[in-house]
């Protein structure tokens, strides 16, 4: 069965120079083992140290997934020698890039297994994607930039201000999203409990 681990919190805070920002990094691990979002070059050997500490190697991590292109969410991908990588919807395995309608089914969702589903949630970018986990008791989903962090549960300028590239279908997908799950791990922000919001 799986479990699922923050291992960096992301943030995001306004300073002179522009904005101070690195995303939430999180491991699933179980039959499969999955890093979502990779953060910056930067934060390689922090990284590295923090998926030893759950008892795995850079070699035993199966996928690698990106919820979307932005610098912060893809830095130490190549790291992952061994994996299958989605960045977005884009499937990559060494040089080959796959046609992402032999992962993606009609409905936009990719199956790994009964209890791992990478869903396409558009908005933040139009190629956005977040992973669904059903563990033993709970459900989590690990959606990036979708929603930037609780806080933007009231105040819909925080993601919005974040950039969204297609606000309705971000909205719809939130709240897809917010229906499916029990907890919510967002791009800049700490993990947080759906069931107040329902």
């Amino acid at each position: 069965m799986y479990e699922v681990h923050v291992l960096f919190v992301g943030y995001c805070r306004p300073t002179n120079d522009g904005m101070l920002a690195n995303c939430t990094c999180t491991l699933v691990k179980g039959p499969k083992n999955i890093i979502v979002d990779t953060m910056t070059p930067w934060d390689k050997a922090a990284l590295v140290e923090a998926i030893h500490d759950h008892g795995l190697e850079v070699d035993d991590i199966d996928y690698v997934v990106s919820t979307h292109g932005h610098s912060d969410h893809i830095g130490n991908n190549n790291l992952f020698l061994k994996a299958q990588h989605l960045v977005g919807r884009c499937v990559s395995y060494k040089h080959i890039y796959y046609d992402d309608s032999k992962f993606f089914n009609s409905d936009g969702v990719y199956e790994i297994d009964n209890c791992i589903q990478i869903v396409s949630t558009p908005g933040h970018t139009l190629v956005d994607v977040s992973v669904i986990v059903q563990t033993t008791q709970e459900s989590f989903g690990i959606v990036g930039d979708l929603f930037e962090n609780e806080d933007d549960l009231m105040d819909e300028s925080i993601w919005l201000n974040a950039g969204s590239e297609n606000p309705d279908s971000q909205r719809k997908n939130r709240k897809m999203i917010m229906e499916k799950v029990d907890w919510i791990i967002p791009g800049h922000g700490p993990m947080f409990s759906t069931n107040k919001y329902k």
